[in-house]
């Protein structure tokens, strides 16, 4: 058996809806039937079938070949297997999912990983906005699972986050870690805005610094501590890999006292 790919034949002109197309939904169909399932967004509702060339038969292994910012909702509610994206993916990237594993080889919307809670998604690019965080009127964003960015990141990223661990290489545009209740947030680069904003739990780790912080955050001074090494070591094992705190000398900094104020933020000396 091999994986099942779904090969772009041309852009689309309208955004999809492709979370029909994840392996618990697709295990048993045969190709006519996903070149029926309808994915387009608009009164033309163009199936499968009108954008991509269908091959394979593994629906535990899927593959877009020729990815779109226009590819909407990519895994969500994904349970299982493992979806590989060889391009962009637009928003909702992983929103919902519980288990398995989404690789995208370029950059995504907004809204990857929300309301996550199992699994791995990695971005080979940037990310939109809210990365993690849940969608308008939801009162918690990602909470379990693991998010690895090679790129930077939207504003707000890892809002609400309540569980779980997400990890940019680069920089994280304003209010990374914002509104947050738990779990842990790691930023290579640097960080905009106002990190942390009305955190209440959690630990955000900004290895290249911040361009300001809120006053309710206290200055606690150096932390060296052992835990770092500890984590830093099993994150390079595991899906996260090498992280910039890794060896380096840092500070604590405690709040959001604006809010419960249990949380934490560490800076470079």
């Amino acid at each position: 058996m091999t994986g099942l790919t779904f090969r772009k034949k041309s852009e689309p002109q309208e955004r999809l809806d492709l979370s029909p197309l994840v392996p618990s939904r697709l295990k048993g169909l045969t190709r006519k039937d996903m070149a029926g399932v309808v994915v387009g967004t608009t009164r033309l509702r163009l199936t499968v079938g009108d954008l991509f060339d269908i091959s394979g038969d593994d629906a535990a292994e899927i593959c877009f070949e020729g990815g779109s910012p226009r590819f909407d909702r990519i895994g969500e509610a994904m349970d299982a297997g493992e979806i590989r994206v060889d391009g962009d993916a637009g928003n909702r990237l992983g929103r919902a999912m519980s288990g398995g594993r989404i690789t995208v080889e370029g950059s995504v919307g907004g809204h990857a990983g929300s309301a996550m809670s199992g699994g791995v998604i990695r971005i080979a690019g940037d990310c939109g906005e809210r990365l993690g965080g849940p969608l308008a009127g939801e009162m918690a964003g990602i909470k379990g699972g693991t998010i690895v960015v090679a790129g930077k990141a939207g504003p707000r990223a890892g809002d609400r986050m309540r569980r779980g661990v997400i990890s940019i290489m680069g920089d994280a545009e304003d209010d990374v870690g914002s509104r947050m209740i738990a779990g842990s947030i790691i930023v290579g680069g640097r960080a905009g805005g106002t990190p942390g904003r009305l955190m209440k739990r959690g630990t955000l780790f900004l290895c290249g610094g911040a361009e300001h912080l809120a006053p309710t955050f206290l200055d606690n001074g150096p932390a060296d501590l052992l835990i770092f090494s500890v984590m830093a070591r099993e994150f390079s094992k595991g899906v996260v890999g090498p992280v910039g705190f890794d060896g380096m000398a840092m500070r604590r900094l405690g709040g959001d006292t604006a809010v419960l104020g249990l949380g934490e933020i560490f800076l470079p000396l």
